[in-house]
């Protein structure tokens, strides 16, 4: 099931209210998780959601930046759940 992540957040908004929406997805993707749905579908509708939200409110091309960004900040381990922050 997936838990939201604590520690150091990823982009510049409010810390509590990221958190706040973390918790409000983990709810949804638990109850979807519950009915059946597999994981791999929700992560991808989660992707696509949020790319296309970025789009929308930033462009194409911004967001193609934000997503260059991404293997370096993965292969960091900045969307590993199970790391431990000291």
């Amino acid at each position: 099931m997936f838990t939201p992540a604590s520690g150091t957040a990823t982009f510049d908004l409010d810390h509590g209210e990221r958190q706040i929406a973390l918790e409000y997805l983990a709810d949804a993707w638990n109850c979807a998780e519950e009915d059946g749905l597999q994981s791999a579908a929700l992560a991808h509708a989660s992707l696509f959601a949020a790319l296309a939200t970025f789009v929308k409110m930033h462009g194409d091309e911004a967001t193609a930046d934000l997503v260059a960004m991404l293997p370096d900040r993965i292969r960091s381990g900045e969307y590993n759940l199970d790391r431990i922050l000291q």
